[in-house]
């Protein structure tokens, strides 16, 4: 619900609760969704903030599920391959894919197993970005734990895990879900 326009508080959720049936625990279901993209969103952006200042400025979110898919092949992947676990179209999977290579987070390779195949295999600075990135989520959770208690971070943790399908808990297609890619 936002206010009229002709209002001062244009584009900002007001009285969240006007008109809403009233519910046993007092909080309107939409908040849970809006709360844990909220969540999501605000690590996110500390993890690029924090990758930024440790050398990798031209990271973006996109590109972080892209390298993830990348490195799930022994030997890097394809556009194909690439663009399935994103769940976007291979000429998607291939704009990210001359990105990254434009960046230098992934080069192409001949695919040893068929020599009219090519790969995409992530370099140095590629596999850096992935290593960072795993320390500052280490650390933002870490921050949580101090802020919530320890006991209250793992609880949320085995809550959602209890709630969120084992086969959908780690895919890597939200990039095209959330219209990235």
């Amino acid at each position: 619900m936002v206010d009229h326009a002709d209002e001062e508080n244009v584009n900002q959720v007001v009285d969240r609760r006007k008109g809403i049936p009233e519910r046993q625990d007092d909080t309107p279901g939409f908040e849970l969704p809006l709360l844990l993209f909220a969540g999501f969103r605000t690590l996110i952006d500390r993890l690029h903030t924090e990758l930024a200042r440790q050398g990798h400025p031209e990271m973006r979110p996109a590109h972080g599920f892209a390298l993830q898919a990348i490195a799930a092949g022994p030997y890097g992947a394809t556009a194909s391959d690439i663009g399935r676990r994103l769940g976007v179209s291979k000429q998607a999977a291939g704009k990210t894919v001359d990105r990254l290579l434009a960046l230098g987070y992934a080069e192409r390779a001949d695919d040893p197993g068929d020599a009219r195949r090519k790969l995409v295999r992530l370099t140095p600075y590629g596999i850096d970005a992935l290593a960072r990135s795993a320390a500052v989520f280490d650390e933002l959770r870490a921050d949580w734990a101090a802020r919530l208690g320890a006991d209250r971070v793992r609880d949320l943790e085995d809550a959602l895990r209890a709630v969120v399908p084992a086969e959908t808990a780690f895919r890597l297609d939200a990039t095209s879900w959330l219209g990235g890619v």
